[in-house]
């Protein structure tokens, strides 16, 4: 937030806030490479937003489809989430 306010406010250079954010970007992602368990905390940083869809009762059954969008990787489809070895 500091360094973004520093920028609005013209107390570093465009070349410096690029590059110190840059920093700060691979330092955040760089935290998550190789998890293996994903903990609360982890799941809380990683999710961006969670869309829930509108019921459809046109089949006969209700279903209702959910999106969560990823920070660093956008959706990941539910059939690649339930893959063997990925749920």
């Amino acid at each position: 937030m500091r360094l973004y306010e520093d920028r609005v406010n013209d107390t570093i250079s465009d070349e410096r806030f690029s590059s110190m954010s840059k920093s700060y970007e691979d330092e955040y992602t760089h935290k998550y490479v190789g998890l293996e368990e994903l903990t609360p905390y982890a799941l809380h940083e990683m999710v961006k937003a969670i869309y829930i869809d509108e019921p459809n009762e046109s089949s006969g059954k209700r279903r209702q489809n959910i999106h969560i969008s990823y920070d660093f990787v956008s959706f990941i489809p539910i059939h690649e989430l339930m893959q063997e070895g990925m749920a």
